[in-house]
């Protein structure tokens, strides 16, 4: 199966819609709180508290914008219903292997939820348009800003359907 336009797993809608629920439902109504708070105390051109609470205010609500718009667009695909298993396609944990034998364990998950950090590749990042379709033995190279670097797929693995 190949995602179109915005794939996500389960777990990073999950993260999504959770991220966009806190903003409202806790960190919105807390600056409203203190913005009207500091409203009521006089000279707002002078006040901190009224001029950082809109402006956290404003950034929220450009955060809760974006957040709607992604979740919109978004199109959940779970990696465990992955029914070709033994290619390299959206949700599949990779290992692989450099020239000199370096290991490397990458999954390949939505650009809303990609953590290099973690292993958690965006599907539209170099080095996961490389792998796309690859299969265990197969060697594929991805330009890099450092230069060109080859890999070997070690592995494929998928979640294990529920």
């Amino acid at each position: 199966m190949k995602p179109d336009g915005n794939p996500i797993t389960p777990a990073g809608l999950a993260a999504l819609r959770a991220r966009y629920d806190h903003l409202l439902g806790t960190e919105r109504p807390a600056i409203v709180e203190i913005v009207s708070w500091a409203a009521g105390n006089g000279d707002r051109s002078e006040n901190g508290d009224y001029l950082y609470g809109r402006k956290r205010m404003r950034e929220i609500d450009r955060e809760l914008a974006w957040l709607a718009r992604r979740m919109k667009a978004a199109r959940v695909v779970d990696p465990a219903r992955q029914e070709d298993r033994s290619r390299v396609l959206f949700g599949a944990t990779v290992e692989l292997a450099d020239e000199d034998d370096n290991r490397r364990t990458l999954t390949l998950v939505g650009d809303d939820e990609q953590d290099a950090g973690k292993g958690l590749i965006g599907w539209s990042a170099p080095i996961a348009r490389a792998l796309r379709g690859a299969r265990v033995g197969d060697l594929r190279v991805v330009r890099l800003p450092g230069g060109e670097k080859e890999w070997e797929i070690m592995t494929i693995d998928y979640p294990v359907p529920a």
